[in-house]
């Protein structure tokens, strides 16, 4: 009897079928299902409705696709392909050996900082000079890690020889006991992560030593509280101070909002790089819209930033793209429900990213979200149908 793929294929079936089989509803193996929806993905009729789907499926089943190596070269492909890419899936689809290597250079060569890491972990990555010397021409690639990558081409025998270092583990680390090794303190982790992001950064930060603060949005908004900041009001004067208290002024956020701005103004981009690391919240709120990528990106590294500031640089429009798209990418800041929220309702946040995102959003978020005009179709499109999805499943799971 032939498989339902090969029965689509063929156009043996009628289209209310192919319509089902694109909102993923057929009863058929995850493996044949997804394999199904990777090839209604480029039909003329049911190839919105299946990217949809396939954008909101399950993470395990897509986990357990890029792991098989059984899985049809299509769906390995389509997984890889740069607008599809999960990177939670990224380490299953490096050791999948049905995935030709071939396929895997031209994500080596431009892999995000996050995915070049499971690519430096990778032991067929490390085994195969090839891909080794695709990672070295990747751009986000650190100093250390660059230098680490090279004495790993050197070597004779690249499938024996140790996986590549961390960014931040160099060899003298490597021979330390642990039991022998001393914490460092607050500072020193500080400096060390400074001093590696201005190494990584190194190139960038010469060719516009003197560039400007140029924040997005202009000027102007840099000294107008939000609507989450309100104006500091005065004291009403029936209620005067005790003498051992300051009274505060009437305009002393705005005041140190503007100090704060006239310090940053002062800054090249490497003062700016280290204030964006070392500085306070107030200084990390107006840098994180530095029109400059580097800078921007340097408030999220920063050790001293907290949940409660990403998750409001999260809902701002502000902001770079690189800067919605980059808090995602760090494991910490998705354990925020409130920072994933934001991002998937905020319309500047790139498409992919919003829809890679969604399978965490709540019922109730989900059916605010695809009434939302302000974020794109697709996003409305995939919240509708996902909302109705998990009220189908509360409804049989109580009856």
């Amino acid at each position: 009897m032939p498989r339902m793929i090969d029965l689509i294929r063929a156009s043996a079936v009628p289209a209310t079928l192919m319509q089902s089989a694109a909102k993923g509803a057929l009863s058929v193996p995850p493996g044949e299902m997804i394999e199904i929806l990777v090839y209604l993905s480029s039909h003329k009729l049911f190839g919105e409705q299946a990217r949809l789907t396939l954008a909101g499926w399950e993470p395990q089943a897509s986990l357990a696709a890029a792991s098989d190596p059984k899985t049809s070269a299509e769906v390995l492909h389509y997984l890889i392909a740069p607008q599809n890419l999960r990177p939670s899936l990224v380490p299953a689809l490096l050791e999948n050996f049905s995935l030709p290597e071939a396929s895997l250079l031209t994500l080596a060569e431009s892999a995000s900082r996050e995915m070049v890491e499971f690519f430096l972990a990778s032991p067929r990555v490390n085994a195969s000079e090839p891909l080794l010397r695709a990672v070295s021409a990747n751009p986000n690639l650190s100093g250390i890690q660059s230098a680490a990558v090279e004495e790993k081409l050197k070597s004779k025998h690249l499938g024996t020889a140790a996986t590549v270092t961390t960014p931040l583990e160099t060899k003298e680390e490597a021979v330390l006991e642990p039991s022998l090794a001393e914490p460092a303190g607050p500072e020193e982790v500080l400096d060390e992560g400074l001093l590696a992001y201005l190494t990584e950064h190194a190139g960038e930060i010469a060719a516009e030593p003197d560039k400007p603060f140029q924040p997005i949005g202009g000027f102007y908004e840099e000294l107008v509280p939000s609507a989450e900041e309100p104006l500091a009001e005065a004291e009403p004067p029936t209620k005067p101070a005790p003498a051992h208290q300051a009274t505060k002024k009437p305009h002393a956020a705005e005041q140190e909002r503007g100090s704060a701005l006239q310090k940053i103004s002062r800054l090249d981009i490497k003062g700016r790089i280290q204030l964006a690391m070392k500085g306070n919240k107030e200084e990390r709120s107006l840098l994180i819209r530095d029109g400059t990528k580097i800078v921007a990106l340097a408030v999220l590294d920063s050790p001293k930033i907290t949940d409660g500031e990403v998750e409001k640089f999260a809902s701002q429009k502000n902001v770079l793209e690189a800067v919605l798209r980059t808090i995602p990418m760090k494991r910490r800041f998705m354990k925020h429900y409130g920072i994933v929220r934001n991002l998937v309702f905020n319309p500047r946040t790139p498409l992919d990213v919003s829809l890679g995102l969604m399978k965490n959003i709540l019922v109730n978020d989900l059916r605010n979200l695809s009434g939302n005009k302000e974020v794109s179709e697709t996003v409305r499109k995939l919240a509708l149908k996902m909302f109705k999805q998990k009220m189908d499943t509360s409804k049989k799971s109580t009856d």
